[in-house]
């Protein structure tokens, strides 16, 4: 059986000492401004995006990662002796999983294998670390794969947005819905369902309020938490997150609390202040 190769892309906003530590590659995908393409945490960060924002005074274009690219990274570790097991944003939200299928079919749907992750952000990162788990026990890529596939279907995620005006220039919401959000000080929770996003909740007041509000909704979840990891994401928000690092881990004192920066895709389209909790849960037979 071959050795097996996790990779992932950078929305999965993992820290480099955890893509280190478990032997993850990450592809970058891309940010645009006027004509200057950035490959999303290699020749940019989250700060210098929110930077560009303010100087440009309008919000970057995003791009998928292109076949040729996947082919590449693909190649080169099948060309080592790896199969390779790959996920990414949501097929919903990107065109990079179906150019990870066709490049994929170009190097050798025997040799990689691509996971919808149905997800975004810390949500893929759930994924890919039981991926590596699994490679670590001495699963195939095969059945690596499909593990993947039922666990996609455990992770919750859901960020707090505290400024509109992201989602409003990205077309993301109306002009009416940001007039009525800022009237009504709204800070909604984005949720991640089945791989696309809705609105979950609409608190109202200050953030604090929906950052309980999202306490709320992973206390709901406590009798069949799976107790392996819990990340924090967060857009450049250190008052919420400490905040929120400081209540979960009262509350979960026996679960390792990860804390991430989300990268500059993810803060693209969010904005600064959005912050997240990430979790999984147990198969109900479990």
């Amino acid at each position: 059986m071959n050795k097996v190769k996790i990779i992932s892309d950078s929305t999965c906003d993992l820290t480099k000492e955890i893509v280190e530590k478990y032997d993850i590659e990450i592809v970058p995908l891309f940010v645009t401004f006027k004509e200057e393409s950035y490959r999303d945490g290699v020749d940019i960060t989250t700060p210098d995006v929110y930077k560009k924002v303010k100087e440009y005074n309008e919000l970057p274009k995003t791009a998928a990662i292109t076949i040729d690219a996947l082919v590449e990274v693909f190649k080169k570790f099948v060309d080592q002796g790896y199969d390779v097991v790959f996920t990414g944003i949501s097929r919903a939200m990107s065109r990079t999983y179906e150019n990870a299928v066709l490049a994929a079919q170009e190097v050798g749907e025997d040799r990689v294998f691509v996971v919808d992750s149905k997800n975004l952000s810390t949500g893929i990162a759930h994924i890919v670390l039981k991926a590596c788990e699994y490679r670590d026990k001495g699963d195939s890529a095969s059945v690596i794969a499909a593990k993947m596939e039922r666990d996609r279907e455990l992770v919750y995620s859901q960020f707090s947005i505290e400024r509109m005006d992201y989602l409003h220039k990205g077309g993301r919401c109306t002009g009416i819905a940001r007039f009525l959000g800022t009237l009504l000080k709204i800070k909604p929770i984005i949720v991640v369902r089945d791989g696309k996003m809705s609105v979950g909740k609409k608190p109202i007041g200050k953030m604090k309020i929906s950052l309980d509000a999202q306490i709320n909704m992973i206390l709901a979840d406590k009798d069949r938490l799976d107790k392996s990891r819990i990340f924090v994401t967060h857009s450049i928000a250190p008052e919420s997150e400490e905040y929120m690092v400081k209540r979960l881990k009262e509350l979960f004192p026996d679960v390792e609390i990860i804390v991430t920066v989300a990268g500059c895709v993810i803060s693209s389209h969010c904005g600064p202040g959005t912050i997240g909790v990430l979790y999984m849960v147990k198969e109900e037979n479990n």
